[in-house]
């Protein structure tokens, strides 16, 4: 399984929804970069994604995008194609 990477702050339902919809289908680990107590790491989010809101997700090199991208990639049968993508 791809390793799932997640930009969030500590007090976000977007980030929360997201962390469930990705652990029903199968993630048990997601690493979390909290942006609200990190600078650094929210310059660099916005640098990687020209977005400043969270949840940004990436899976593997791909970013997904936030907590719509990612309902709307399970919706469409994408996500579990690219969580099992080597």
């Amino acid at each position: 399984m791809q390793a799932v990477k997640m930009y969030t702050t500590a007090v976000c339902p977007y980030c929360i929804r997201a962390k469930q919809v990705l652990k029903a289908r199968g993630v048990e680990q997601v690493e979390e970069i909290r942006i609200d107590t990190d600078p650094a790491a929210r310059a660099h989010m916005m640098e990687i994604t020209g977005r400043r809101t969270v949840p940004q997700i990436f899976i593997g090199d791909t970013h997904v995008g936030g907590c719509d991208d990612l309902m709307a990639l399970d919706a469409k049968g994408g996500l579990i194609p690219l969580l099992g993508a080597a």
